[in-house]
């Protein structure tokens, strides 16, 4: 990024930043009976997710190989439900994506100070958390522009990473949403439940 165009990034990350809260003593979760939300709230939320692919790798062929990946589904306050990445196919698990794009997504409230605040566990189900199954795509057009604006004002650093490792824009296609975020066990969300939520209640 060019040094006139820095400046006004950084001051638009600011502005960007505002919408979210700016104490996790203010965060405040969707009901736990309100489970599309409180999944869309949950990715909306966190910036960064574990990913579990189909290893390609020797001694670990074909079992799972779980990684950590940067993500965003949009600019704060603008949600879209979809994660987006950024990615290298110099990366171990872009690799095995590149022979089965298949993978799995988890995400969780843990990563924000709302269950340590609440003693909430990180495996305890009142700290809530979702597993998205699906499979990961690069993306271009409009969509590519999307993940770029929603991944660089969220994850700075980008910016200026590497321009020799071929970096890419890519999504994590859903086709399954599982919500934990009270006891009584895992719950389902269909897709349309999903992408018809919202993660913060309309005032």
């Amino acid at each position: 990024m060019s040094a006139l165009l820095r400046p006004a990034f950084l001051l638009l990350l600011g502005l960007s930043l505002a919408v979210l809260p700016a104490s996790c003593s203010r965060l405040r979760v969707p009901p736990h009976d309100q489970v599309a939300r409180m999944a869309r709230f949950i990715a909306h939320r966190c910036d960064w997710a574990s990913m579990a692919t189909v290893s390609t790798h020797p001694p670990v062929v074909g079992q799972p190989f779980s990684n950590v990946f940067s993500v965003s589904d949009g600019p704060p306050g603008a949600s879209s439900g979809v994660p987006y990445l950024y990615l290298t196919r110099m990366e171990v698990s872009v690799q095995d994506l590149q022979v089965n794009p298949q993978a799995s997504l988890s995400m969780s409230l843990a990563q924000t100070d709302y269950c340590r605040q609440q003693g909430f566990d990180p495996q305890s189900p009142l700290c809530a958390h979702i597993i998205l199954s699906g499979s990961v795509l690069q993306v271009n057009g409009t969509e590519e522009e999307f993940a770029k604006k929603s991944l660089f004002v969220r994850h700075p650093e980008m910016i200026d990473w590497p321009t020799d490792h071929n970096w890419f824009f890519a999504k994590f296609n859903i086709t399954q949403v599982w919500v934990l975020d009270y006891f009584g066990g895992v719950k389902t969300v269909s897709l349309e439940e999903y992408f018809q939520a919202t993660p913060f209640k309309d005032h």
